[in-house]
């Protein structure tokens, strides 16, 4: 998997790299069991502090969407594919509420909002062949 962060941008890192392993999970490139670089691994690979990896998967370990298993690694959790809970689903639109927001204060219609949706969708399921 390839993760990429850009140092210059407003999102945290660590929060850069969640994402980027999330969509991993979306696109297929990575599957419930797979393992993922120790901390120390990955930080060096990405050359990048190891508290900053160790936060990111805190995070992803939280969401279950990894487990981490002392002295074993980091594996995908097997829940990191699964149905939306009421709470998951309570907590993305939470998350969702103020991107929304904002489309509307850029005076984007309710129908170019779901196309912008629909074009997410789109490119995580076309990367994923």
């Amino acid at each position: 998997m390839f993760i990429e962060i850009e140092a210059n941008s407003s999102v945290p890192i660590y929060l850069q790299l969640v994402q980027q392993i999330i969509e991993g999970l979306a696109k297929g490139s990575l599957k419930p069991g797979d393992s993922l670089p120790s901390v120390r691994a990955f930080a060096a690979d990405l050359g990048m502090n190891m508290h900053t990896v160790n936060k990111a998967y805190h995070y992803l370990e939280e969401k279950e969407f990894i487990r981490i298993v002392q002295k074993k690694g980091v594996v995908i959790h097997a829940k990191g594919i699964r149905e939306a809970s009421a709470a998951d689903r309570n907590r993305l639109k939470q998350e969702l509420r103020p991107i929304v927001a904002e489309a509307l204060c850029l005076q984007m219609s309710q129908e170019e909002i779901k196309l912008l949706v629909k074009e997410i969708i789109t490119d995580l399921k076309e990367k994923s062949l």
